[in-house]
């Protein structure tokens, strides 16, 4: 083997690997106007097999999808069942997705470190496996293309005696190294593979979540004939408010769907707690039409309507002299957003700074306000259960700099009142997952 050789070969072994993006570069003129290699053909005809695989798996999806909703037909509590059922699988995988993301991160990163390292002892590697193969009298491996190649000839070498005592502390440290990359790439291999199965169940769980929430605002739609033009009144009517208060007021007031809400909020209020403790099981029967627990007795017991980390809490600095109303949490793009209890759709549409805009009405004078999604899939009149989806995040901020700390990633802000006061929220969030309160 020449001396020019075997540096190529051992640049090879350590490093061919290290950047799947290098493979993907276009190749120079030369190389395209070559004939296809029958390799390149087997690949297209594999990626146009899979390609096919999707379109059949998205045609069957389709038919089950509209099977499901068939065998649903009018009954309300088994649609509302579904779409609470699968709206959690979806913010399950959503955990999941972030937690897999999250260990990969340390992985790709201590993997760029050791091939950073590497690469700057090229020499050195170049050097010790060149006098391995003069000891040991025996060629490496024609072509080291991989980290486990250069590995597997340093442990034979070294196995076989062949490596004299002063290179042995320096094979070793190449043994370690080469070791550590290998079982790093077998780990990253095995967390990426999990987070591709993950992302495949989540989109299949989130188009069948779109056509049931779909048919759900389709039902109700029909229920309420004149809900469109409820909508567009809304957004005229809060237009000619300044506070979150005064919208509330104008819509309860002025606005024939809303009104009915916060009415049948008022009178039926929620039932009473035996014993002074909540009744949980209610929260099991998805055809109620009224909360299922009193708000001022589910303290502790509700969760965050999104997947999210809180940046801003209540009673805090906002940044612009004042104190914070409610709390801020940062999300992943296109995050599904769920209720955090039952109550009824008093406003849903865009407000000054708040980007879209979702305000429950949870009886006994108590209000929700949800706001910075892109887009919300409930109606003003409407009521939803807790853990129903109510609306998607965006790709950024759709709150104003006050409400938030970046404008570059999906910020929700959660604000509790109480009689028109905003409250402190913080005794209602489970403090585990255990505590919280599912539909």
């Amino acid at each position: 083997m020449s001396a020019v050789s075997l540096p190529l070969i051992l640049l090879s072994a350590s490093f061919a690997t290290a950047s799947p993006a290098l493979a993907q570069q276009p190749a120079a003129p030369a190389q395209q106007a070559t004939a296809v290699s029958p390799d390149a053909l087997k690949q297209r005809e594999q990626e146009l097999e899979a390609a096919r695989q999707e379109q059949r798996k998205a045609a069957e999806l389709q038919q089950k999808l509209k099977a499901d909703i068939a065998a649903i037909g009018q009954d309300r509590s088994k649609l509302n069942q579904q779409i609470i059922d699968i709206a959690a699988q979806v913010r399950s995988l959503e955990t999941r997705i972030g937690e897999t993301e999250g260990r990969l991160r340390p992985l790709d990163s201590r993997e760029m470190q050791i091939r950073a390292s590497l690469d700057s002892r090229r020499s050195e590697i170049v050097e010790v496996l060149a006098a391995l193969q003069r000891a040991g009298r025996r060629t490496p491996p024609a072509l080291l293309v991989r980290p486990e190649d250069a590995l597997q000839s340093l442990r034979t070498a070294m196995l076989l005696g062949s490596v004299v005592p002063e290179l042995r502390g320096r094979a070793e440290k190449l043994t370690a190294d080469l070791t550590e990359l290998v079982n790093l790439r077998r780990d990253i291999a095995n967390q990426r593979d999990v987070l591709a199965r993950d992302r495949d169940r989540m989109k299949d769980d989130s188009i069948r979540l779109a056509a049931l929430v779909e048919e759900r605002q389709r039902k109700q739609s029909a229920i309420e004939k004149d809900m469109e033009a409820e909508g567009a009144r809304a957004i005229n009517l809060s237009k000619q408010v300044d506070s979150l208060q005064g919208l509330i007021s104008k819509m309860e007031q002025d606005l024939k769907s809303a009104a009915k809400a916060a009415a049948t909020a008022s009178l039926q209020g929620a039932p009473p707690a035996p014993g002074g403790k909540p009744n949980l099981g209610a929260l099991k029967d998805p055809a109620r039409l009224s909360p299922a627990i009193a708000f001022a007795s589910a303290k502790g017991l509700f969760a965050f309507p999104v997947n999210g980390r809180k940046i801003r809490d209540f009673g805090g600095s906002d940044g612009a002299g004042g104190v914070e109303k409610g709390i801020s949490l940062t999300t992943r793009a296109g995050a599904q957003v769920t209720t955090p209890c039952d109550g009824w759709v008093v406003y849903a549409g865009p407000f000054r700074s708040y980007g879209q805009l979702l305000i429950l009405n949870a009886g006994g004078g108590y209000h929700v306000l949800i706001a910075g999604m892109e887009r919300i899939s409930v109606n003003i009149g409407q009521f939803v259960l807790t853990g129903e989806p109510v609306a998607t995040m965006g790709t950024t901020s759709q709150v104003a700099s006050i409400l938030a700390t970046t404008a570059s990633q999906p910020v929700l802000y959660v604000e509790f009142r109480k009689d028109g006061t905003p409250i402190d929220s913080g005794p209602w969030w489970a403090a585990n997952e255990g505590e919280k309160v599912r539909g």
